[in-house]
């Protein structure tokens, strides 16, 4: 059975980027798709402090046609492309603040078939245990860009509580000085599907 998904409102977005990076922990994150509604449990993020952050896309106020949505409202969806994938972000701060989270791996609830007709894979906690990953297998492209995350398709519900929250640098973003090393990341302590 579907389980039922209570949204979190506009006002929810509104906290200290690091603090909704740590609150996003435990909530679910939901894809309407026209194939069937998939979902899973955030059990990482990771923090972008903008203009003062050499990790973020708008560092230095750095604002493109890229990390235009991200000088907007919290709330919003940052969607960009990373190789052959796309990740998914969450704008925070206040407007002309641009910062975001980002959505690091989830852990599946609902809609699993759906997730591994698209992403195929041998064991269940490969399946959504990256950005790139979890997009895939949750269906979600570029086409979610600028859209509000507290709207359908794709929203964030309400989840279950969270004690064991586990800081430490990110990953993946080489070339950005001491900015590397600011425990920004945030991941749910022996979660199966963190990213490593």
């Amino acid at each position: 059975m579907e389980p039922k998904y209570n949204r979190l409102p506009k006002s929810f977005y509104q906290q200290p980027t690091l603090q909704l990076a740590k609150e996003l922990l435990g909530k679910i994150l939901v894809h309407e798709h026209s194939e069937g509604t998939s979902s899973g449990y955030i059990v990482e993020t990771e923090a972008y402090l903008g203009a003062e952050d050499k990790a973020a896309h708008s560092y230095g106020n750095r604002r493109t046609k890229r990390t235009e949505i991200m000088f907007h409202e919290a709330g919003l969806i940052y969607t960009y492309q990373m190789h052959t994938h796309c990740l998914l972000n969450i704008v925070s701060g206040k407007a002309d603040s641009p910062e975001a989270v980002l959505i690091r791996a989830i852990e599946p609830l609902a809609g699993i078939d759906y997730m591994l007709e698209r992403r195929p894979v041998r064991q269940l906690k490969q399946l959504t245990s990256g950005p790139g990953k979890l997009t895939k297998a949750m269906g979600i492209t570029m086409n979610s860009y600028g859209e509000p995350i507290y709207e359908h398709p794709l929203y964030i519900a309400e989840g279950r509580e969270v004690n064991n929250i586990l800081t430490g640098p990110r990953i993946g973003i080489p070339n950005t000085g001491e900015a590397r090393d600011y425990p920004y990341r945030f991941w749910i302590k022996n979660n199966p599907f963190i990213s490593r």
